[in-house]
């Protein structure tokens, strides 16, 4: 660390990196594998981008929680901690976790409007047609961008810290072992990644608080971390805190992070593809619950994190574990990102130094993923099948995600080395990105909730919010400290009044375009017209001579056209004949009617869920500490950690336990398999996979794919 103690060799920041980045990649490439052979989920090039559309509802969330589990929230979250107290947890966590929870309404409307979209993109062309399109794949890859420069500056800062490796190195290998098994699995690794990562997340922050709050002969109470964090407020206290106090959550400070944090993050979800993907991933059933349980699931990630380690760092700077003592971290350090690691090692030594390195690999590596697939998905759909080659194969999008996954790994870790270079940290970019992307929030959501902004409305008010966002920001530098450089833009107010005025300027500039150019008037059926990508040709290969239907098209009765039309049709023949004919049929049909009254009930469930928690977490629950300038007794401080560490248990019942009781069927049938191969006894596998045609992956995913689709066209053209 910079001017501290190194805890680790360099040996331990390649051991994590390069060899656990290995591990994972052997082990994804393994799963990819079983999945295929046990349960037939080919990689087709919607497999790869959508899995399926059929993700349930513990994975979502899991996936929810990894992707926004950055090294930015476990480092940031902490930082905030330090610098403003016991505020700065809580304003991290709510600021964050609102846009998750409100995203569950756009995600809801996205599967009944566009059913068969791939990016949200695809739907911005469908409504507004080309030049709009242009204009919101330039804020997509912008916001993919500033969260991978993120995760790489701020992950390679911190494994550098704890162990001396060198920044670059650690920056272009990240990358390796997360683009090695997104090649492989796609969407579908990511999902499975992400719930590796966050179990291994959970235990670290349960491993963290405990020894900070019970077990260390440092701390070792809530009541010693309170003496201790009442000290260091007296000792120097915080300008514009209620007394000074790091016991408060009247913070001056901390507030105008609050909405920095708001403002950035709505642009970090809402433009950001991965969470479309996964949105776009998840059954009809999933996606709400999905998303509302992983945004409740991960607040106390950062909560508990930074309320443990923010203030374990405060609390033990004026004992000699700590690795700068006498000394408190400078203003560099702390912006880099080293409050959490100082505190691990203070408080356990080079265990405390090794759970922080590997948290943080599994923070990075698990978002990064989300972030490749996002940029792959946009590469492939949107320019690719969107302009150059809109009759592309299947094979052919496959190869340009591929292609895109490892040109943008590349591309990225020479962006980070600049940014390393420069000398601008992961803190600077986290508070600059609202500045930059935020314009573009609020016209990507009316395209789904409002049929009235025109196509000139949309196309203007991101450029026109981002010109008078970043004008506002610098003038307000120049103005308020004389003079502009990185020191200064960084400031408080100049952010500030940035971001919110990139956030907000679009809601005064679409209405009056609006106006003046005249409601569009949108019939969203449109939105239904987008078409999924046909794999039948690759999956029916794949699935030749596994289902063998031979004697069903042989006793179809000739006079039936809808038969005929199916012996036509390899694919529905070889599937649907053999899932008890033409009854399965009705009853996908019947099913994706179901579906749409389903989506038509949880949007308005999800319009007053959202509301309700997102006032919850923002006004009803902090506001009265605020105003109140309460500063926490050593009792009410015990039960604020209490409630923090209960909430992480929670957070591991929602996104560990579920998702395998969810998962349960296709863990045992890929666990019988294998003991069907490893015992000799394959032909059982074969016969299981021909009579019960309708349990295979492949099967219900592109049959439902097709039956909905034609369902979609039929509701149409009524």
């Amino acid at each position: 660390m910079p001017g501290l103690s190194i805890p680790l060799p360099q040996g331990a920041g390649y051991a994590i990196i390069v060899g656990l980045g290995m591990v994972f990649s052997l082990g994804m490439i393994l799963t990819t594998f079983i999945l295929r052979r046990y349960q037939k989920e080919i990689i087709t090039s919607e497999e790869f981008s959508t899995a399926g559309r059929s993700v349930k509802t513990g994975l979502i969330a899991a996936a929810v929680v990894s992707s926004w589990t950055w090294a930015a929230t476990l480092l940031q979250s902490s930082t905030q901690a330090y610098k403003n107290g016991i505020s700065g947890p809580f304003f991290y966590a709510a600021g964050a976790c609102c846009q998750i929870i409100l995203f569950a309404f756009i995600a809801i409307k996205a599967k009944q409007k566009a059913p068969n979209a791939h990016t949200y993109l695809e739907i911005i062309k469908a409504r507004y047609g080309p030049i709009a399109h242009g204009v919101f794949i330039f804020f997509a890859f912008a916001t993919n961008v500033l969260v991978t420069a993120m995760l790489l500056t701020g992950g390679s800062a911190a494994v550098s810290d704890l162990t001396g490796m060198n920044t670059v190195a650690a920056i272009f290998l990240f990358p390796v072992g997360v683009m090695v098994y997104t090649l492989f699995g796609g969407i579908k690794a990511t999902f499975l990644t992400d719930y590796i990562h966050t179990i291994a997340i959970i235990v670290i922050i349960l491993t963290f608080a405990f020894t900070t709050y019970a077990t260390s002969p440092i701390l070792g109470s809530p009541g010693k971390v309170w003496e201790l964090v009442t000290q260091a407020g007296i000792d120097h206290p915080v300008d514009g805190n209620a007394n000074g106090s790091y016991l408060t959550m009247h913070s001056r400070s901390g507030g105008i992070f609050f909405v920095i944090n708001i403002v950035g993050n709505f642009g970090t979800v809402f433009l950001d593809n991965g969470y479309w993907n996964k949105a776009i991933a998840s059954s009809p059933a999933a996606a709400l619950p999905g998303y509302i349980a992983g945004g409740i699931a991960w607040f106390a990630i950062p909560w508990l994190t930074a309320t443990t380690m923010g203030l374990a760092c405060l609390a033990l700077e004026s004992n000699p574990s700590f690795p700068s003592y006498p000394n408190r971290l400078t203003s560099d350090q702390v912006s880099a990102g080293l409050v959490l690691p100082s505190a691990a090692v203070a408080l356990m030594g080079k265990g405390g130094a090794v759970a922080t390195l590997f948290m943080i690999f599994m923070a990075v590596t698990s978002a990064m993923s989300a972030e490749l697939i996002a940029v792959s998905s946009i590469v492939t759909y949107d320019i690719y099948k969107g302009y150059i080659n809109p009759n592309a194969s299947g094979k052919k999008l496959i190869f340009t995600s591929h292609f895109t996954v490892i040109l943008f790994s590349l591309a990225m870790s020479g962006f980070a080395t600049g940014l390393y270079y420069a000398n601008i940290s992961m803190g600077y970019l986290y508070e600059i990105m609202g500045i930059i992307i935020s314009a573009a929030v609020i016209p990507a959501t009316f395209t789904l909730i409002s049929k009235h902004p025109n196509k000139i409305s949309v196309i203007v008010s991101p450029i026109l919010g981002t010109a008078v966002a970043i004008m506002s920001w610098l003038v307000s530098t120049h103005t308020m400290y004389g003079a502009i450089t990185v020191d200064n833009t960084f400031m408080d107010d100049p952010m500030l009044i940035g971001n919110v005025v990139a956030l907000l300027s679009p809601a005064i500039f679409m209405p009056i375009l609006t106006l003046c150019f005249g409601s569009q008037n949108f019939d969203f059926e449109e939105l239904k017209l987008i078409k999924r990508v046909d794999d039948s040709t690759e999956i029916e290969k794949d699935l030749e001579g596994v289902i063998n239907a031979n004697n069903d098209i042989e006793s179809v009765d000739d006079s039936d056209d809808k038969d005929k039309d199916l012996k036509l049709n390899p694919l529905k023949s070889n599937v649907s004949l053999a899932i008890n004919n033409l009854a399965h049929e009705d009853k996908m049909i019947q099913l994706a009617r179901e579906e749409e009254q389903h989506l038509k009930r949880a949007s308005k469930i999800a319009g007053y869920l959202c509301i309700a928690l997102s006032l919850s977490l923002l006004v009803i629950w902090p506001m009265p500490m605020y105003g109140s300038k309460y500063i926490f007794s050593k009792k009410f401080f015990t039960g604020w950690v209490t409630v923090g560490i209960i909430w992480i248990f929670i957070t591991g019942f929602i996104v560990i336990i579920y998702p395998l009781w969810e998962g349960r069927d296709g863990i045992f049938t890929s666990f019988r398999g294998i003991y069907w191969d490893l015992s000799g006894q394959t032909y059982k596998l074969r016969q299981w996979q021909n009579e019960n045609p309708e349990k295979l992956h492949a099967v219900r995913s592109q049959i439902s794919a097709q039956l909905i689709e034609e369902n979609e066209i039929d509701h149409i053209l009524e």
